[in-house]
């Protein structure tokens, strides 16, 4: 038996999410399916996490216990001819028997991507959160640097959230400007449902003057999630990439 680590990347669009759920047509079932027409197998597929509805990924990893004799070079190849255009394996390799891809991270980093433009880009239509207001920028990138640390993220966490804890730590938080366009990553070493989105909701607020930096650094002090602002909507989001101590 083999424990094989996949890097994949897609387009959450058309998808209830990663995770495999009763209402179907998840990125979960279409890899499942794929590797059961290449290999004969019914694996069972163990992701970095779970995204929601719309969310891409461009760094999703996932593992699985195969007793396929295909040479680890040839799986991304055999299964993207098997895969939709909007799924695409980037890379396999062979990992030890325990290796688990969500209790073996060690980071996680996500992007959000906002299009300030007048006019949505019809080209990023589905990548990018349309948001034409003007924003002030230095007020949201000090804002976020409140998050950066170890902190309780009730307050930026899903009322749904069924974690014991919510105590994570974020690395690092930035925010990347273009024309007309945002970026924001964070890097933690865990993330709460809808964590990232929510704080992305609470930071528009306080580009658009609604709420001031020390009022943002209250709302995490508060460990309530009604204190906070809006869940940013799923399609800006991205898993961006997952590390691992190799």
């Amino acid at each position: 038996m083999k424990n094989i680590r996949m890097v994949v990347s897609y387009v959450g669009t058309h998808y209830h999410g990663f995770q495999t759920q009763p209402i179907g047509n998840t990125v979960q079932d279409v890899l499942v399916q794929a590797i059961h027409v290449l290999t004969g197998e019914k694996v069972h597929i163990v992701a970095s996490g779970r995204t929601d509805a719309g969310v891409h990924a461009r760094g999703q990893v996932f593992n699985f216990v195969t007793a396929s004799p295909i040479p680890i070079g040839r799986w991304a190849l055999a299964l993207n001819s098997r895969l939709p255009d909007d799924i695409a394996i980037l890379k396999a390799d062979e990992v030890p028997l325990d290796f688990h891809s969500s209790y073996s991270a060690k980071r996680k980093t996500y992007r959000y991507s906002i299009d300030t433009n007048k006019f949505a880009d019809v080209f990023e239509r589905d990548y990018r959160f349309h948001y034409p207001m003007p924003l002030r920028l230095s007020e949201m990138r000090e804002a976020l640097s409140k998050v950066v640390g170890k902190h309780d993220f009730t307050s930026f966490a899903s009322q749904r959230s069924t974690k014991r804890s919510h105590v994570r730590t974020i690395l690092e938080a930035r925010i990347e400007q273009g024309e007309g366009k945002l970026d924001l990553f964070v890097t933690g070493d865990g993330f709460l449902y809808n964590m990232v989105r929510i704080i992305v909701g609470t930071l528009l607020w306080v580009g658009e003057g609604k709420l001031s930096v020390s009022d943002f650094e209250r709302i995490l002090e508060a460990k309530d999630r009604t204190a906070a602002g809006p869940t940013a909507m799923a399609h800006g989001l991205m898993l961006w990439e997952v590390s691992y101590d190799d």
